[in-house]
């Protein structure tokens, strides 16, 4: 029984890191069909192998290490006899992480069936959820940092035959060159193709603008909004898509304090209030609403850290600048400038 488990963990974890073949995700499918038990152990061990690969992450991702630190998680799992929580976000790493495959909860409630394994299983979600980021190396040893509020979605199979990625809301990414695999990320208003470089793309659902900001390579974009030519981003380059005109617009800046939020750093440069409003619902997980729309022509500078300082240091600190007032209503946790 025991090594029969060892060989279900090894299909387990090459599922979630390096990907399966045809006959080995055949087995892993009939496996977990077969039983309630074994849908139970699979989404048990997935939480495993999450944790053990974020203690990876805080030196660098290594799919063999993080397979033995995954067998000493299940071993010291089975020796308790009693259930363990494994993703304590704050305690293991500093930025709180949700990490969810798509579709499993829908189909492991039986209302679905089991036809809806397969297509379960052809793609990995990824969260950050409000007030946290979530940090991942995908298969093909990019790096992405996800903000609050930000999701991504690749293929099980990412890094065989494409290098594709959907993105609702802001990452960043250090993409590993592979010239012969462009690697593409895509939201529903912009698509960005690279073969190996750091850049920032922000495209949350509900903002007014899309901006991809490039650190170091090149990247090429497509406009999905409207028909326009490729455009080409060098270093210390921002593209700025208007969604409601659907142009993109390119300007030359430092790029290098847009990624100051990788390492919770909130940089405002003469950003308007209404922006200012959306990192800090974003960043603390709040809700600010504004008494008078004459507030939303007001810019800002300054620069937080949101690992040191509340939410109410930084609206004290905006305070300060005589332009706003804000009242705090703690049975419901909102901050409303007035």
């Amino acid at each position: 029984m025991e090594e029969r488990n060892l060989h279900i963990d090894e299909l387990i974890a090459a599922f979630l890191s390096r990907g399966l073949d045809k006959e080995a995700r055949e087995e892993l499918e009939a496996w977990i069909s077969a039983s309630e038990d074994n849908r139970r152990y699979f989404m048990q061990q997935q939480e495993i192998w999450f944790s053990a690969v974020q203690e990876e992450e805080r030196t660098h991702y290594d799919a063999d290490r993080a397979f033995e630190v995954f067998r000493q998680r299940v071993a010291e799992h089975r020796t308790s006899k009693r259930p363990k929580r494994v993703i304590g976000w704050k305690s293991v790493f500093k930025y709180a992480a949700a990490v969810l495959v798509v579709g499993l909860v829908s189909f492991f409630s039986y209302q679905k069936g089991e036809s809806n394994l397969k297509e379960a299983l052809t793609q990995v979600e990824v969260e950050a959820p409000l007030g946290a980021q979530t940090r991942l190396r995908l298969p093909d040893g990019t790096l992405v940092v996800l903000n609050a509020g930000s999701r991504l979605v690749y293929p099980q199979d990412f890094g065989v035959d494409n290098r594709e990625v959907e993105l609702s809301g802001e990452g960043y990414f250090e993409v590993a060159r592979n010239e012969k695999l462009p690697f593409h990320v895509q939201t529903p208003s912009l698509s960005v193709r690279v073969l190996g470089t750091k850049f920032n793309f922000r495209d949350y659902p509900n903002d007014e603008e899309a901006v991809v900001s490039l650190l170091e390579g090149k990247i090429a974009l497509d406009n999905r909004l409207h028909a326009e030519a490729e455009m080409i981003l060098l270093p210390d380059e921002q593209v700025t898509l208007d969604k409601e005109e659907g142009r993109m617009r390119k300007e030359t800046t430092k790029v290098k304090n847009m990624m100051k939020w990788t390492s919770g750093k909130l940089f405002f440069n003469e950003t308007p209030l209404p922006e200012v409003a959306r990192i800090l619902e974003r960043s603390y997980n709040v809700h600010i609403k504004f008494a008078t729309d004459t507030l939303r022509g007001f810019c800002f500078y300054g620069c937080f850290d949101s690992n040191d300082q509340s939410i109410k240091d930084v609206l004290e600190a905006l305070r300060k600048t005589g332009k706003i007032q804000y009242v705090q209503k703690p049975q419901i946790r909102n901050y409303a400038p007035i």
